[in-house]
């Protein structure tokens, strides 16, 4: 199978779990321009149960700041979480670089509106590892070896190191290794930790996060490079609100100054954001010949 097929089958069955959930009863079309409740996605990009324990201080911070009811939401996969924000099941999204632009092929109505801002800029990078003492000492020796990655839909787990590994050393995930999906970017740490898989990809800062709650012991791991720098993750909204909610909601992310919540999204702070910073990503997914069509 190769990979249009293969993203294309994912995305599909993907499609088919969220539809059964009980959550999605509600049809677009029954979406309010200005809801007493609103519903935000985080990224599926580690455990559902420490996403939503992390994220309780925005929670609380939205429903004070917003005057309104909050929801916190985690599907069961970036695709999943896409067709949400596609269907209006969801007001608010915490997106993934890439699964953002694969948001936008679809659902052309969403606006990326705020993004996270780390050591001063809006962007951060992806980690290569291998696991210490392993037969993967470069990126050289990768070749011939499963490579594990987190979804499909991922920017700092898929799309941005397998850029890297095609640009630095030549290697193609159709022909020169074994890609590996794991599902999240700690499913990737523990695997190369353990020895599982070889090598794999994370994002970095999530990489940090993992060390720094001593999740991951960094003495079983190697770095073995980062890619280049990655928009960051942007936080968007369904354009359909009325333009006095999407002004708070809007309000609400760039002045943020909570220090409990933007540790939560291991940021220092957010800045205004548009579509148009993520077409980096398009053209990334071009040079690995993945069409955005064949995901839909």
């Amino acid at each position: 199978m190769n990979r249009r097929s293969a993203l294309a089958q994912a995305a599909a069955c993907s499609l088919l779990a969220l539809c059964a959930s009980a959550w999605l009863a509600p049809s677009a079309s029954a979406q309010s321009a200005n809801p007493s409740k609103l519903r935000v996605a985080l990224l599926p990009d580690e455990n559902a149960s420490t996403l939503i324990q992390n994220a309780q201080p925005l929670k609380a911070y939205l429903e004070r700041t917003l005057k309104k009811e909050i929801e916190l939401i985690v599907t069961t996969d970036y695709s999943s979480m896409i067709e949400a924000m596609r269907f209006g099941r969801i007001e608010i999204g915490y997106f993934g670089p890439f699964s953002y632009v694969l948001a936008k092929s679809k659902a052309p109505q969403i606006e990326a509106f705020a993004v996270g801002v780390e050591r001063g800029a809006p962007t951060y990078t992806s980690v290569l590892i291998a696991t210490a003492g392993g037969p993967v000492k470069t990126l050289a020796d990768v070749r011939g070896k499963p490579f594990g990655f987190g979804d499909q839909a991922s920017t700092s787990s898929h799309l941005a190191p397998r850029a890297h590994l095609l640009k630095m050393a030549k290697l193609d995930g159709e022909k020169d290794y074994r890609p590996v999906h794991v599902g999240t970017h700690d499913a990737v740490a523990r695997a190369v930790q353990t020895g599982q898989l070889p090598a794999g990809a994370l994002s970095k800062p999530i990489y940090d996060t993992l060390v720094e709650r001593k999740t991951i012991d960094p003495s079983k791991i190697v770095e073995l490079a980062q890619s280049a720098p990655i928009p960051n993750y942007p936080i968007v909204m369904q354009g359909k609100l009325s333009p006095a909610l999407k002004a708070q909601i809007r309000s609400a992310f760039i002045d943020m100054k909570d220090a409990e919540v933007l540790k939560a999204f291991r940021v220092e702070g957010f800045m205004a954001t548009d579509d148009k910073a993520y077409d980096v990503l398009r053209e990334t997914a071009q040079v690995l010949n993945i069409e955005l069509e064949s995901m839909q």
